[in-house]
């Protein structure tokens, strides 16, 4: 999935950089704060949720944060709840996850429950 979207994004001219898990992740952010987190909340080690809230709490950290799964719905509250911008599901089509990134970048609140 992060090489599909990857792919994508690549392609509109965004500039990726990838962590496979939680610790990776989060030294990444330390590192070079990005704009824009994807985070799948199912990741090895360090939980997706911990990535999500140490992010959130960093105040070297400024970014968006898009929480992507596979579970659902039911998870989009507690998400939201923990400091995610948006929650966006997979399976997705190119144009969905465009149009995501766009509206999350862009700030004007229409993707927010």
């Amino acid at each position: 999935m992060r090489e599909a979207m990857r792919l994508v994004l690549e392609g509109e001219g965004f500039l990726i950089e990838e962590a496979a898990d939680g610790q990776t992740a989060l030294a990444a952010i330390r590192e070079r704060p990005p704009d824009l987190l994807f985070l799948d909340l199912n990741i090895p080690g360090v939980t997706g949720a911990d990535v999500l809230t140490t992010a959130r709490a960093d105040p070297g950290f400024t970014g968006r944060i898009i929480v992507v799964t596979a579970t659902g719905e039911e998870g989009r509250a507690a998400a939201l709840r923990l400091g995610a911008d948006e929650y966006f599901t997979k399976p997705f089509s190119p144009i969905a996850l465009l149009r995501t990134v766009e509206q999350v970048l862009a700030g004007d609140g229409s993707w927010e429950a």
